[in-house]
């Protein structure tokens, strides 16, 4: 007779034959009995409704939802071709999200078929799929990104809801942006004759200062016999102009967050001191700080170490060929790596300090940051160098997080006009926000990029003369929470308040 663990290897290897085809979705029928019911008892697959399965990691606590949203793109795909074949395509104004690079999980996908129910399906985690019964474009008005099929970006302008553009302004505008001739719309407003269509859009691309689009639009609709009432369906001025380029949605749409968050921010957060002037009174109590900012910074991100650890490693009198276990070597390596870090961090704050532009700095130095947070685990063999050789290149997922962050090739895109912006903006308080939320936003690290956040919120802390400040571990559910509010649902303030209240006490 098998052992169990033959049994369950048996399982697994059934399971990994799966993921080896890249499927994320799995049905009970492609799985006999036996091998279900003894994957989901050990924790390796969870059932997402009747019948569908994904993999999941036995030691997820339960209720955990990382799995979940890290699948939830290719479930959505594999079920709904199962269910309709070719035969579906996602809504206009979700398929202008994913044009522009906004993988956010929605609460319900709304999904269009000529054989959908007019229903929802409920999923897990407060989410699910309404299917529609309605009739699809064109062939040649289908796209597929990543697994989903939705509809091109010329045609989901044009059937994009009038209310949408003002509910997502910054995401329309990225769209539009994308557009750069006349040429792309032109074709399917003249043959469906779309002539209020051709207005609004007339009116939109106009708002982001394509008048070139905006006019050839007006003038053909015309020359072929159409009333043209221009309507712009914005209700306020475009925060920023678009160039007659075409350029990265993603970058576009980082602009347009900044220019509207930093709006929201300057109210609430308290006005900057001024950069102090005694540089070393400001680093001894930056020092000062370390101890409390270790253990708190390292078990928000799940390391359990102790005031002990912390300070052994900072006097180096310690060995972690000593450390026994896996865990608790991986906890003093990143207690080692965080003291490293926090050292090249303060030297950064002293070039502050002493006249240097934060914005310039924290671009020359944030490389070396990372290189000593994760520098102890490549000395250790856990990391290879490589790792330390710049931003991912790779997906990654927040935990607990329905933000998706962008691809490796966006995060190239992304990183150096975060920091122009940064450079760029008068207003510490915004570089302090923003400089954290942004950093996070895009995610360009495999791991780490919480440390990097308050290391560069504290770098930009110091470029207004507020003091070092510390995100307690006991207010860890409240910091996330603002933070997905800014992700996901792009509203700066709960995060600009929490921030500020930190440093009013």
């Amino acid at each position: 007779m098998a052992a169990p663990t033959d049994k369950l290897a048996e399982s697994l290897g059934v399971l990994k034959a799966f993921q080896d085809q890249g499927r994320i979705a799995i049905r009970a029928a492609d799985l006999s009995r036996t091998h279900r019911e003894r994957l989901q008892a050990n924790g390796f697959i969870r059932p997402v409704m009747k019948g569908w399965y994904i993999p999941s990691r036995p030691d997820e606590p339960q209720g955990e939802s990382t799995s979940w949203y890290a699948s939830f793109w290719d479930f959505s795909s594999a079920y709904l071709t199962e269910r309709f074949g070719d035969a579906w395509c996602l809504g206009a104004e979700q398929s202008i999200s994913l044009h522009t690079g906004d993988w956010t999980v929605p609460r319900q996908l709304l999904v269009r078929s000529p054989r959908g129910g007019n229903k929802p399906t409920q999923l897990i985690h407060d989410t699910s799929i309404f299917d529609v019964q309605l009739e699809l474009p064109p062939p040649n008005d289908v796209s597929i990104i990543g697994g989903m099929r939705i509809y091109s970006l010329p045609a989901a302008l044009i059937s994009c809801a009038p209310s949408y553009f003002p509910t997502h302004a910054s995401t329309l505008r990225a769209a539009l942006a994308m557009v750069s001739d006349a040429s792309e719309v032109l074709g399917r407003l003249l043959d469906g004759g779309h002539s209020k269509v051709a207005a609004r859009l007339a009116g939109a691309f106009r708002n982001i200062g394509r008048d070139q689009i905006a006019d050839n639009i007006v003038a053909t609709m015309q020359s072929a016999g159409y009333t043209i009432n221009e309507t712009d369906p914005f209700v306020d001025p475009s925060p920023m102009p678009f160039g007659a380029r075409e350029t990265s949605p993603y970058v576009n749409r980082l602009r347009m967050s900044w220019m509207r968050m930093r709006a929201d921010i300057i109210p609430i957060f308290p006005p900057a001191p001024g950069i102090a002037t005694d540089v070393d009174a400001y680093i001894k109590q930056v020092n000062a700080a370390y101890v409390a900012d270790a253990y708190n910074s390292l078990s928000i991100e799940g390391y359990k170490v102790s005031a002990e650890l912390i300070e052994r490693v900072r006097s180096g009198s310690w060995n972690p060929d000593s450390i026994k276990g896996d865990r608790d070597q991986r906890d003093a390596l990143a207690a080692r790596g965080y003291w490293q870090a926090f050292q090249t961090v303060g030297r950064s704050i002293e070039k502050v300090l002493d006249g240097a532009q934060a914005g310039a700095v924290a671009d020359q130095d944030h490389a070396t940051w990372y290189r000593e947070l994760f520098g102890p685990s490549v000395t250790a063999g856990i990391l290879k160098p490589s790792d330390l050789a710049g931003y991912r290149n790779g997906p990654v997922f927040i935990r607990r997080s329905m933000h998706v962050p962008p691809g490796r090739e966006a995060v190239r895109e992304l990183m150096p006009t975060f920091f122009e912006l940064l450079r760029q903006e008068p207003e510490p308080a915004v570089r302090v926000v923003l400089g954290h939320f942004v950093l996070v936003y895009i995610h360009p690290y495999l791991d780490g990029n919480g440390r990097m956040g308050r290391f560069m919120m504290n770098l930009m802390l110091a470029s207004g003369g507020y003091p070092w400040t510390i995100v307690p571990l006991e207010r860890r559910a409240d910091y996330m929470a603002a933070l997905e509010a800014a992700s996901v649902g792009q509203d700066i303030k709960p995060f600009a308040t929490f921030l500020a209240g930190l440093i009013r006490e």
